[in-house]
């Protein structure tokens, strides 16, 4: 087993863990969380003995062989199966040595450990693993160094995968990856035969994979049974148990200094109230949850509003260097819509995306849109939209010159960034922080149409959720592409799916797709032909109202819960600002407290009507899914 007993390590002043201990089981798959920057790429070298701890002891298994995702990406002439094959060194050793070996019982050694690794089946396995992970068995002969860093990122996982190591330590392994690709790993984890460690902000993976949840928080590791939605579950009864158990501490210890203050100095009640004081003592005192910062995004609404559709095409050809990678685009774009874009990667989703942007010219055909539409654009490619040597700062002020510097720290501060984040350089941020830069920078005009590609790649559990919440309040449409299948579930009404140089509706939702990947056996569709399913026509045309509706259900039960807690916000807000004593100070702010407290009485108004809209919307729901 693998074992970290009292384990402290400090990066110069900040301490990452403070005496954190916890046990995994041989064959257990374990899912490890927490929030970004807290250390868990930090205690996976320490597990590879890559990092010492300041204290404490790691211990591996001497027998157990250990692996974990490469941080660089392999490169060079080589195949991409002869890349992997060679990732399994004794397997690679003993080959080579099976060709020059003269000694008889040497090479009846080499044959019997061959026959141990199955090294008959080794080819067909690394073909299998590039499959799963995207590549066809042309593209497998290729030169590993003829693909882009993304896409030899998957080589070094399937390498990787193929070493089979006794404990499997991944570090996000879906951020170079596909949705299709994503599911297929998701599948192969399910079954791997060895003990597996996996950081990952994806939901859907997590809840699918493992099952125990190790978390990572105040410098401590608590392991949880059970997948992701159990661990939250669980979590939140004990951080509300724990938080009933101080208030009535608190209460107690109230009572008590209330007796001891009365009664010290009394002689005939001085020895009781000296046994009140010893009882305060030895009172263990309840631990205080202290909660890491939350992120929240505010996307505005789109003013004026626009007819739809929002934007059309007719028979559009796109592509690159007068290659067309899309050809006889007949789209519809409307004002309420909320897509996903699905299809292996190189399909051209990106491609699709630059388009609507307005970053790419179509090769032929006509588009439509109107001379008013704003269109906000989140890249995949962090670095190809951010100037690196500036501050949030400067790059907000470029994106509103006209727009006094209060409001420009206010839309970046809707986004998380203070004043001191505010002003450091965007190449020192971490990439949640440039993600969430890139969402404040492409919603500071207002967009009518949100296009987000890739859009969680940086971005924690939290994160991921207060992104959902955001993008379901939105107003305006929406158009993703994401690996994350939790999000796109959540969010999209509907899907179009990019295959075989086409986009077509999926009549469908992310289970059906599901169904349709395994039923095709591999990690991306060959052709759009429509959904998965074996029913008639009319049963499936029935299906796809009832998800419909269903979708819609939900959508409206977020919207409602999204547009109450912004509600919410905004009286606190208020309710603050009218406590504030410096507002009583001068006589000639009475003008501003009656504003304040008009703006207070509407908002308050607002409130009871979407709290009754919350209400019905909740009944609809459960009603549906009685």
């Amino acid at each position: 087993m693998l074992r970290l007993d009292e384990i402290t390590y400090r990066i110069g002043p900040r301490t990452l863990f403070d005496g954190a201990s916890v046990t995994v089981n041989p064959g257990h798959r374990v899912g490890f969380v927490g929030r970004n920057g807290t250390g868990k790429t930090t205690l996976l070298g320490m597990v590879t003995g890559v990092i010492e701890p300041d204290s404490g002891t790691i211990s591996v298994p001497s027998r157990w062989r250990v692996g974990i995702t490469r941080q660089e990406a392999p490169d060079g002439p080589e195949s991409l199966i002869e890349t992997v094959l060679a990732a399994d060194e004794e397997l690679a050793a003993l080959n080579a040595e099976a060709e020059t070996a003269t000694d008889p019982r040497r090479i009846a050694e080499i044959h019997v450990r061959l026959h141990d690794k199955e090294a008959s089946r080794a080819q067909a396995r690394a073909a299998r693993l590039l499959a799963g992970l995207g590549f066809d068995e042309a593209t497998q002969q290729l030169p590993c160094q003829s693909f882009s860093g993304g896409w030899r990122m998957r080589v070094a996982l399937a390498a990787l995968l193929f070493t089979e190591p006794d404990l499997l330590l991944l570090d996000e392994p879906t951020n170079h990856l596909d949705l299709e690709a994503s599911l297929w790993l998701e599948s192969y984890l399910r079954n791997y035969p060895g003990t597996v460690l996996l950081v990952s902000h994806d939901r859907d993976l997590l809840n699918r994979v493992a099952g125990e949840i190790l978390h990572l928080e105040n410098g401590k590791l608590t392991l949880y049974s059970g997948n992701y939605d159990r661990f939250e579950a669980t979590r939140r009864m004990r951080l509300d148990q724990n938080a009933k158990l101080r208030a009535k501490q608190d209460a107690q210890k109230s009572q008590i200094m209330k007796f001891v203050e009365r009664f010290r100095y009394k002689a005939t009640k001085a020895k009781q109230a000296q046994s009140r004081l010893k009882m305060l003592e030895r009172m263990e005192p309840s631990p205080e949850h202290r909660e890491e910062g939350t992120v929240a995004f505010t996307f505005p609404a789109p003013k004026p509003a626009l007819a739809s559709p929002l934007y059309t095409t007719e028979k559009v050809s796109l592509g690159y260097d007068a290659k067309a990678v899309l050809e006889n685009l007949s789209l519809r774009l409307d004002a309420d819509d909320r897509i996903a874009l699905i299809g292996a990667n190189g399909n051209g989703k990106s491609t699709l995306l630059k388009l609507l942007a307005g970053r790419l010219s179509p090769m032929t055909g006509e588009v439509t849109k109107s001379g008013k539409l704003r269109v906000g654009y989140f890249a995949q490619h962090q670095a190809d939209e951010l100037d690196l040597a500036a501050t949030p700062l400067i790059a907000m002020t470029r994106k509103r010159p006209d727009e006094p510097p209060t409001q420009v720290r206010a839309q970046l501060g809707r986004f998380g960034f203070g004043q001191e984040r505010a002003e450091t350089k965007i190449g020192d941020l971490s990439g949640g922080e440039k993600a969430r830069l890139l969402f404040a920078l492409m919603s500071a005009e207002a967009p009518h149409i949100l296009l987000l590609d890739e859009p969680t790649n940086h971005l924690d559990v939290h994160s991921r959720q207060a992104l959902v919440r955001s993008i379901n309040a939105f107003e305006g449409a929406v158009v993703i592409v994401s690996h994350d299948p939790h999000l796109i579930a959540l969010t999209a009404d509907r899907f179009w799916l990019v295959a075989g140089g086409a986009v077509t509706p999926f009549d469908g939702d992310m289970d059906d797709y599901r169904a349709l990947l395994a039923s095709r056996g591999g990690n991306g569709p060959k052709a759009a032909n429509g959904a998965a399913g074996n029913g008639k026509k009319e049963r499936r045309r029935e299906a796809a109202l009832q998800r419909k509706e269903a979708r819609n259900l939900k959508r409206g039960l977020a919207r409602a819960v999204a547009e109450v807690e912004k509600l919410q916000a905004k009286k606190e807000d208020l309710t603050q600002a009218i406590a504030d004593p410096a507002l009583y100070r001068d006589e000639g702010d009475s003008a501003n407290l009656a504003a304040l407290q008009k703006e207070l009485g509407q908002v308050e108004k607002d409130l009871s009507a979407a709290e009754d809209r919350w209400a019905e919307a909740q009944e609809t729901w459960d009603a549906a899914n009685a």
